[in-house]
């Protein structure tokens, strides 16, 4: 067997396929592969090895991350320690527990640090509430019973939110928020008598905003009405809720006005779409005939000169029915995408780092083989045929490799 190197040196193969790793505690076998050769047999445990220290690199990775737990780390090293400990493989096994043994203190250090983060939490927890209980018993002392009440439910969805902390000093808090929240309920609800003289205020308040939007129903100043009407629906939620009995009546007669006034701009709007009906059309017949001169065209230069031309008679043809912008507009977006992309193509294409990196690449492989050239030169000169005929497969896959890398070096224009 030639000299072997890395994983494979701690192990061998006996004469019936056996395959034995060498561990502190001893040689153990770690199977069989019979009827292949011994470096074959060797390089099926080896694989095994590998796949463990992937395991074990991986393990570390997220313990590095933080994404696992304490409990879980040290619960997932003792898993893994024991699949090493007695794994069917080939390898520095003993280097692999060292090193799962390495990480134990880095998992009690991130164990005091959660114990620490928790610590913190917690006193953040509690002064959050006891904030929050000051500004419930405030809210209790005033007389803002609208927004009381928003803030009220604002904080009980807050408090929820928040986790518990110690039960005596949760219980204490909580109670006395929960009784300041009760004590603002009652007055509020001694407050309701004087809510009936809002409600007439309200009234007031949307008698008169239907007056205003009397003239503006025949109005055919279209935008500038439509923002008043938006400002009087604004106004009109804002004047809250009117008595019972009229204040259906008043929604009635202002959503009447409004559905007069829109109405007529709907069928405005509409009689002018028909009218730039034609500019669709023509619009569309362009879009037919610049699409395939413009994505088709191979030379950029080319195609970025007939886009410029076809924005030029784009403008001159006027507006389109609101029916058909976005389909236009999604279209005159394809095509400038096309240019787009295609000049950020050719910036690639022509990127100095990257034309370095394909180069780089190809002088890196060329290097491999002529390093394996020369190994497979002293093997055939000691008489080494199987070793010789190794790397000579080698250098056939690297041959591969780098004709991918010259050609990729080619492309960036190298």
């Amino acid at each position: 067997m030639s000299e072997m190197t890395g994983p494979a040196s701690f192990g061998r193969v006996d004469t019936d396929g056996t395959v034995f790793v060498r561990t502190p505690e001893g040689e153990r076998a770690v199977g069989q592969v019979p009827d292949v050769e011994p470096t074959e047999a060797l390089a099926f445990y080896v694989r095994r090895f590998e796949n463990l220290q992937v395991e074990v690199d991986l393990l570390a990775s997220r313990l590095q991350a933080g994404s696992l737990s304490p409990d879980e780390a040290r619960k997932r090293v003792g898993q893994v320690k024991d699949s090493v400990h007695n794994a069917a493989a080939v390898g520095d096994l003993a280097a692999l527990e060292a090193r799962l043994d390495g990480m134990m203190p880095l998992i009690e250090a991130k164990s005091q640090d959660r114990r620490a983060a928790r610590a913190e939490q917690n006193a953040k927890t509690r002064a959050a509430k006891e904030s929050m209980v000051e500004e419930a018993e405030k809210i209790a002392e005033g007389n803002d019973w609208r927004g009381g009440v928003k803030r009220f439910h604002t904080l009980l969805e807050e408090w929820k939110a928040l986790p518990r902390i110690d039960r005596a000093t949760d219980d204490a808090l909580w109670h006395r928020f929960s009784t300041a929240r009760t004590t603002y309920t009652r007055r509020r609800k001694h407050q309701y008598a004087a809510e009936n003289a809002q409600r007439e205020e309200a009234r007031g308040v949307k008698e008169q905003i239907i007056a205003e939007a009397t003239p503006l129903a025949t109005s055919t100043d279209w935008g500038e009405t439509a923002r008043e009407f938006r400002d009087l629906m604004t106004r009109w939620k804002e004047a809250g809720k009117a008595p019972r009995d009229v204040d259906e009546k008043l929604w009635k007669k202002f959503r009447a006005l409004q559905d007069q006034f829109f109405d007529a701009r709907s069928a405005a709007m509409n009689a002018q779409d028909e009218e730039f009906r034609g500019n669709q059309v023509a619009k569309e017949a362009l879009l037919d005939e610049y699409e395939p001169r413009i994505v088709d065209e191979q030379n950029l230069s080319a195609a970025k000169r007939a886009y410029r031309d076809f924005l030029d008679k784009w403008v001159d043809l006027g507006k389109v029915p609101r029916d058909a912008m976005r389909g236009l507009d999604n279209r005159v977006h394809k095509l400038e995408q096309s240019i787009r992309q295609r000049e950020e193509a050719e910036w690639k294409r022509t990127d100095p780092q990257a034309r370095e990196l394909a180069t780089d690449t190809a002088r890196k492989i060329q290097s491999q083989i002529d390093d394996l050239e020369a190994k497979a030169q002293r093997a055939e000169a000691r008489g080494d045929a199987k070793k010789a005929r190794e790397h000579r497969d080698a250098i056939a896959t690297y041959q591969a490799w780098l004709e991918q890398a010259e050609k990729a070096a080619r492309d960036f224009g190298a």
